[in-house]
């Protein structure tokens, strides 16, 4: 089930592409961006981090973290990364066991055929720990200015 707005974010410890663990509590005492994302260079996938990237200095004034979550491992995060100059962090979650913890791990559909997988979902979460802001769905073109404006 989709974690909502007002309630407590789930923990997480998760590795970036350099291998060093983050946790939720890292980022207590700020408000922080925590985007799902299916794959690493994807085509939406792509989009929305190039998105968040061509932003990224806005959400830096507004003093807010960017984090992306894939299944990816770490080494595809690094060329993903490189390839494309993000500047903010990705966590792997090789095991989905955050994606499913948020519920955003789900059936999808594809030209005809189910599997399951990330549903695109960004969260914004508050200086204590608190979903401030759901967003599901997501427009990979357009949304970081969708949640640049939420956390204004």
């Amino acid at each position: 089930m989709l974690v909502k707005a007002g309630t407590k974010a789930p923990d997480f410890e998760l590795k970036d592409s350099e291998g060093k663990v983050h946790k939720l509590s890292d980022y207590k005492g700020k408000t922080f961006v925590l985007y799902f994302y299916p794959k690493d260079d994807t085509k939406g996938c792509t989009t929305e981090a190039c998105s968040f990237r061509d932003s990224y200095a806005e959400f830096e004034q507004a003093g807010v973290d960017v984090v992306g979550v894939s299944p990816d491992d770490e080494q595809s995060h690094t060329k993903f990364i490189e390839k494309y100059e993000l500047p903010f962090t990705l966590l792997s979650d090789p095991d989905h066991k955050v994606c499913e913890a948020y519920g955003v791990w789900g059936l999808k559909k594809f030209m005809g055929r189910e599997y399951e997988g990330v549903l695109r979902t960004t969260f914004v979460i508050g200086p204590e720990g608190e979903i401030v802001k759901v967003f599901e769905k997501v427009n990979p073109t357009d949304h970081s200015q969708e949640v640049l404006e939420a956390v204004r």
